[in-house]
């Protein structure tokens, strides 16, 4: 098991999903990857489900603000960095052309945070840990392994985010990959269809087998299994609440 106590600022550490039914949401990624799961108190009338694989926390799960499904957001996914401290960065992010949210708020005692849209569109979260780092685990079944930015404007995502991170970006053919230093950080690829957004990658030890089983759960496939060379097999799928996500077995 990749287990993981720290991470350095500059890369993702957690991903939740915001949707409009907690309960159906968990039973659905809970028997699609094998993963338990822990109901948490969050405010006065909310619960915060953990997502957990061999007791040890993967991502989190709570109900979308009713607000935002007023306004037609969908239910979606949050990739989370880690950063030194979620204020500066907010202030740099808003500095160099992001919209900041809601001032930035501590997480009972385990981290503080803020939430943000980047310049395309694209929410991100900051994360400055206290008592929790984000996942336990990573790289593994059931687990994030890879986060890809879809925008509209690839050139103005790449000037927002390796100035905020101080991550370097490397392109290849149609893609970017965000380095920080010496490993990736992240990917980036152009979108046209639809609303720029950070698409969480859970790995599978069978992409294949996990598509047939979201699907025979409710789930819908967007992008069959797909080979990408020097990668592995990929696919990308919609929950039955409406989630985008994707999963990744990786090239051995």
């Amino acid at each position: 098991m990749s287990e993981v106590t720290s991470y350095t600022p500059g890369t993702f550490c957690w991903i939740e999903l915001a949707t409009t039914d907690p309960g159906a949401a968990t039973r659905f990624y809970t028997e699609l990857f094998g993963l338990g799961s822990t109901v948490r108190p969050m405010g006065p009338d909310g619960h915060y489900t953990l997502l957990q694989k061999n007791g040890r926390d993967v991502a989190g799960i709570y109900r979308q603000l009713e607000e935002h499904a007023k306004q037609g957001v969908p239910p979606n996914w949050v990739s989370y960095v880690t950063v030194e401290s979620a204020d500066a960065s907010r202030a740099r992010a808003i500095a160099l052309g992001a919209q900041g949210g809601p001032e930035p708020f501590d997480v009972a005692d385990i981290g503080r945070m803020a939430m943000l849209v980047d310049p395309t569109g694209a929410f991100i979260a900051l994360w400055e840990p206290r008592k929790s780092p984000g996942a336990a685990v990573v790289n593994e079944h059931g687990a994030l392994m890879w986060n890809e930015l879809q925008t509209v404007d690839v050139e103005k995502a790449r000037a927002f985010y390796t100035q905020l991170f101080g991550w370097t970006a490397k392109t290849s053919a149609d893609y970017v990959e965000f380095h920080k230093p010496d490993r990736a950080a992240g990917g980036m690829r152009e979108w046209k269809d639809g609303h720029a957004n950070w698409l969480p990658y859970f790995g599978a030890d069978d992409t294949s087998a996990i598509v047939r089983h979201a699907e025979e759960l409710g789930g819908t496939t967007l992008l069959s299994t797909t080979d990408i060379p020097n990668v592995g097999k990929i696919a990308v799928l919609r929950d039955p609440q409406g989630a985008t996500f994707a999963v990744i077995t990786p090239m051995m």
